[in-house]
C-alpha cells in the first residue's frame, strides 16, 4: 500500500505475514553485536576497553590515555627510543636485528632508519602477538624483503641469523622486558591485578604453565627461584606457604596466588605486600620461561652474531637480568671481544618516566664489537 506525503515523495510499506514477522524478530544475524556493558563511566576490564583496542579508529581517546601516563590496552610503548638509536646509529643499507619484536615500537624505528636498502630481522617467541605486529610493520609500506620475522626466543638467535644474515648484523637490540600486551591481558596470566589462568608462558603452546610448574616444584627449588630470580627476602616462608597450599587445593588462577601471598605476610603494609606479590610473580615467570638460561645463551652468542664494529644495546628491567648483562659485557671487554662497553647504565629521563611509568625500572647497557 502507499501513503502520499507530498506531491514529490511517496513511501512504500511492505505488509509481512505473521510468520515473516516472527522470523524477522528472531533473526539477529543482521544486527550488529552489542558492545558489552560495563559499570561506571569508563571500562576497567582489559576486554572492555574497546577504544584502546582500536587505536586507529579512536585516535583522540587513545591520546588521552597516553597523556595520562598510561599504556593503552593491547599496546606497548617502546622505552628509551632516542637513546637506543643514538647507541646503535642505524644507517641506510645496514642490517639490524631486534631480538624482541613485541609491539614493534623499536623495530619500526630501526626499519625506517636502515632504508633504503637495509633489513630488519625481528625475533619473538610469542605466537599470539607476533603475527599482529608483523602485519602492522608490513602495512608501513617498506619493501617486503626489508623485514624478516622469525618466531624464536633469544636462544635461537644464531640459528635465525645463520639463515637470514650469515655474515652477521650491524646492530643488535635486545629488550628483555615483558610487553604491556602480555602484562595487561588477564588471559596470559602474568599479572595479579585481574583474575586469569595462572599461565605466564611467553609461548602458551610450549612448556608447563605456572600452575603446572608449581605442582611439580620442590620446596628447595621454589625458595631458590624466589631468592635468585627476584631477591625475595622472605623466600623460604613464601615457598613453604605455596607448597603447603598445593596440598590443600591447586593454585589455578592469578588471584589464587596473590591472595595466598597476602595471607602468608599479612602483618606488613599494603605497599610492602604489593611489592612482595610482584617479586613472587616475577620469579615464577622467570622460572617458567627459563629466562635467565635463555638470556645467558643470547650473551654467549652475541660476539659471533655482530659484525666487527657492530653495536649492541640491551634493555634490562630487574637486577638479575642487569647483573648478567653487565658481567658478560665486562668479560667481553677484558677478552678483547668488545672495544667499548657502557661504563654505567642509562635510565629513562625524568620526562619519560613521568609520561610512561613503566620505563622507570629500565636499565640500558651497550657494547661495540671490536674490529
Amino acid at each position: 500500500m502507499t501513503e502520499s506525503l507530498s506531491p514529490s515523495y511517496t513511501v512504500f510499506f511492505r505488509t509481512h505475514s505473521p510468520d515473516e514477522l516472527l522470523l524477522l524478530v528472531n533473526d539477529s544475524s543482521s544486527k550488529p553485536p552489542r558492545r558489552p556493558r560495563y559499570e561506571g563511566k569508563n571500562p576497567r576490564q582489559f576486554d572492555q576497553k574497546y577504544k584502546e583496542h582500536q587505536p586507529e579508529r579512536y585516535v583522540d581517546d587513545v591520546a588521552k590515555v597516553i597523556a595520562s601516563g598510561k599504556t593503552p590496552a593491547g599496546t606497548h610503548r617502546p622505552i628509551m627510543v632516542a637513546e637506543i638509536l643514538d647507541i646503535l646509529r642505524p644507517r641506510p643499507g645496514e642490517t639490524a636485528v631486534d631480538c624482541t619484536l613485541g609491539y614493534g615500537g623499536h623495530s619500526r624505528e630501526l626499519l625506517k632508519a636502515v632504508q633504503p636498502g637495509g633489513r630488519l630481522i625481528a625475533l619473538d617467541a610469542d605466537p599470539v602477538e607476533l603475527p599482529k605486529t608483523e602485519l602492522r610493520l608490513r602495512a608501513l609500506g617498506f619493501p617486503d624483503e626489508s623485514l624478516v620475522v622469525a618466531r624464536t626466543n633469544f636462544a635461537g638467535l644464531s640459528r635465525a641469523l645463520a639463515e637470514h644474515a650469515p655474515e652477521g648484523v650491524d646492530m643488535l637490540l635486545a629488550d628483555l622486558g615483558l610487553s604491556s600486551m602480555q602484562i595487561d591481558d588477564p588471559t596470559r596470566g602474568f599479572s595479579y591485578k585481574q583474575d586469569g589462568p595462572l599461565d605466564m608462558r611467553m609461548n602458551p603452546q610450549r612448556g608447563l604453565s605456572a600452575a603446572d610448574w608449581l605442582k611439580k616444584v620442590s620446596l628447595v627449588d621454589l625458595a631458590g627461584a624466589l631468592s635468585e630470580y627476584a631477591d625475595e627476602p622472605q623466600a623460604v616462608l613464601l615457598a613453604k606457604a605455596i607448597i603447603h597450599a598445593q596440598t590443600q587445593y591447586p593454585l589455578t588462577t592469578t588471584l589464587d596466588l596473590a591472595e595466598l601471598i597476602r595471607r602468608a605476610i599479612h602483618r606488613i603494609s599494603t605497599e610492602e605486600t604489593t611489592a612482595t606479590i610482584q617479586r613472587v610473580f616475577q620469579a615464577i615467570r622467570i622460572a617458567v620461561n627459563d629466562e635467565f638460561e635463555v638470556l645467558d645463551a643470547l650473551l654467549r652468542q652475541l660476539p659471533q652474531c655482530v659484525k666487527p664494529g657492530g653495536r649492541v644495546a640491551i634493555l634490562a628491567f630487574h637486577s638479575g637480568e642487569d647483573r648478567r648483562v653487565k658481567h658478560a659485557l665486562k668479560q667481553g671487554l677484558a677478552a678483547g671481544i668488545y672495544s667499548r662497553v657502557a661504563p654505567d647504565v642509562t635510565r629513562a629521563s625524568f620526562d619519560e618516566q613521568h609520561a610512561n611509568p613503566r620505563s622507570a625500572p629500565a636499565k640500558l647497557r651497550w657494547a661495540i664489537r671490536a674490529k
